[in-house]
């Protein structure tokens, strides 16, 4: 009867002991693991928290001014040129068409490349082209031809570097702070879009047009300064490729792509949704100059005004998603609001002839914009599988900016040539409300997000 006792004894030390040990286990686990921060509601945390985030946003954003005071005086300029609103579309138009056509390809490139590395290299490319639209302008010996082709290149090189640089934030602040990093960008994107119009006009009204090209020539230096003083590290090194067999992976690696966006799934509907936005509701900003002066009575210095109360509204927007709406769980509610808004926005500014009242409309339809446009890119992001982001943001940018510009602008310039530039941003909202509203009764993914 002894063996027993001498057994359960030792079983009971045995299970003390192992008691013991899981227990300082757990309490080593805890330390090496803190427990999370309660969400901040400051849009302005990530820049404190995050180095390279902050060299980017800084540099991204004071580069964004320039390339503002560009996209106003090329619309401007386009319009003097030819006094023709169809010729407006078509420059828009022109420059996406290598977006539409590469950004799946591209976007395979990015997911197998150094992500970093590809938006330094495109962006000297921008600063180059930017050089050469401030001399052609000057000297005078710039033309509708010239300004398709420059437009053309600068399409090409943003064909990678849009999912390049998209796809590089998650890099630069991890999972956690994506959204609030996404909309942080694009405050920095509406701030840019608020001083750079105003500024551009300023620029044309006292020096001319070209110089509106020639400082955001100079601006490029800030994003590459702030790309280089970054430390990300390297990607895996991998072996050298022949061009046909680069081109080879990446064809292989878009139809991959295209194949997991689309299969039936929250993905693909609201994919779906981001693609009637970008191709009914964004080409309107290509139409702003016509209405400007046609519709409102406004000069440069008036349609510079109008782009930067829409920047108004699209940072304040953005702001409220960095901070209180990105920790949130009714996002998704927040997007599908903000998409039925912008449509409603946009055909009410379509048929206002007073100033004023355009500008108050403008700023509704910039917050609007912005909190759907951040909301869907983040949300997205944090749909995906890791491998297939560079390619998410590149059917990203294939539909916010190929679709957009080179059919959405194309389409909306030759129907307000037909009828008139208000008919013709009214009739594409009333599409972009249809499905915004189709999708509210129809999908469900937004009440889960």
């Amino acid at each position: 009867m002894a063996a027993p006792a001498a057994r359960s004894g030792g079983g009971y030390s045995s299970c003390l002991n192992t008691v013991r040990t899981t227990l300082a286990a757990r309490s080593l686990h805890t330390e090496e693991i803190p427990i999370p921060a309660r969400p901040s509601r400051n849009p302005f945390r990530v820049l404190g928290q995050h180095r390279n985030f902050r060299l980017f946003w800084t540099g991204q954003t004071l580069s964004l001014v320039g390339s503002w005071m560009q996209t106003m005086a090329v619309g401007w300029l386009a319009l003097q040129l030819s006094n023709s609103a169809f010729v407006v579309g078509l420059v828009a138009s022109v420059g996406a068409l290598p977006v539409v056509f590469l950004s799946m390809h591209a976007g395979a490139l990015v997911d197998q490349g150094d992500r970093l590395r590809i938006v330094k290299v495109t962006q000297a490319i921008f600063l180059l082209q930017a050089v050469t639209l401030w001399l052609v302008t000057l000297t005078g010996f710039v033309s509708i031809p010239l300004l398709l082709a420059l437009s053309f290149v600068q399409g090409l090189c943003s064909a990678i570097e849009i999912p390049a640089r998209q796809s590089l934030f998650i890099q630069l602040v991890g999972r956690d702070d994506l959204q609030s990093a996404i909309a942080l960008n694009a405050s920095g994107f509406n701030l840019a879009r608020i001083v750079g119009p105003a500024l551009g006009g300023l620029v044309i009204a006292r020096f001319g047009i070209a110089w509106c090209f020639g400082l955001n020539a100079l601006s490029f230096v800030a994003v590459i300064w702030g790309l280089l003083r970054m430390d990300v590290p390297a990607p895996v090194a991998r072996a050298a490729a022949t061009m046909s067999e680069v081109l080879r992976q990446s064809s292989i690696g878009a139809a991959a792509g295209v194949r997991y966006l689309l299969q039936p799934g929250s993905v693909r509907e609201l994919l779906a949704l981001v693609t009637v936005g970008a191709l009914f509701g964004g080409p309107f900003l290509t139409l702003m100059p016509v209405v400007a002066r046609d519709q409102l009575g406004l000069g440069a210095g008036g349609y510079g005004a109008l782009l930067a109360t829409l920047g108004v509204g699209g940072l304040t927007g953005a702001l409220l998603v960095a901070g209180p709406i990105a920790h949130r769980a009714s996002r998704g509610g927040t997007m599908m609001a903000a998409a039925l808004a912008f449509p409603t926005a946009l055909v009410a500014f379509a048929y206002t002839t007073r100033p004023l009242l355009a500008h108050a409309v403008l700023f509704v339809t910039g917050v609007s914009m912005i909190t759907f446009n951040a909301l869907s890119n983040g949300i997205l992001q944090l749909m995906v599988e890791d491998r297939f982001r560079g390619r998410l943001m590149a059917f990203y940018s294939l539909v916010f900016i190929g679709l957009s510009q080179a059919v959405g602008s194309f389409a909306m310039g030759a129907l307000a040539n037909a009828l008139s530039a208000g008919h013709a941003i009214a009739m594409s909202a009333v599409v972009l409300m249809g499905a915004s509203i189709i999708t509210v009764r129809r999908s469900s993914f937004w009440r889960s997000v």
